[in-house]
């Protein structure tokens, strides 16, 4: 057991970066790429400097670790999207505030106004198609509309 240690090389840390690589790949989680990535590390610093097997696994064991910060740092930078488009899994919320012509008539309270595509059910005061209305709620697929 000894002399697998004693043997640990630069070529032997680049397969086992890449193994890991490729197990992330195979079972996706972020976890296995930051230990990819500290084993190529190590393996490039063996390629300039010659540690011990004990320095080659204490380095392994320090980048691993200052991966987990660097890799919590850049989940964390990653809500730029939701950031730019806030409405992006609520496309009712966005609706919010725009005025729309009734396509149907809202009689007894219901009535239907077209969204680009799409024909949303809104709910308001009586109203004859052809209406200008005004939406003021957004509940789940259903429209509060006012008159505009």
């Amino acid at each position: 057991m000894a002399e697998m240690f004693t043997t640990l090389g630069t070529w032997n840390w680049l397969i086992f970066g890449f193994i890991l690589m490729a197990l992330e790949v195979a079972a996706p989680g972020v976890f296995l790429f930051w230990l990819g990535l500290a084993a190529l590390l190590v393996g490039l610093l063996s390629f300039v400097v010659h540690p011990s097997w004990q320095t080659q696994l204490l380095m392994f064991a320090v980048f691993a670790a200052a991966a987990v910060p660097v890799w919590r740092r850049l989940a964390r930078s990653d809500t730029s999207v939701s950031a730019s488009n806030p409405f992006l899994n609520r496309r009712a919320d966005a609706l919010v505030g725009r005025v729309f012509t009734l396509e149907k008539p809202i009689i007894d309270g219901w009535g239907t106004v077209r969204i680009g595509d799409t024909v949303w059910r809104v709910a308001g005061p009586d109203a004859p198609a052809g209406s200008r209305v005004k939406i003021v709620q957004a509940d789940g697929a259903n429209l509060t509309v006012a008159a505009a």
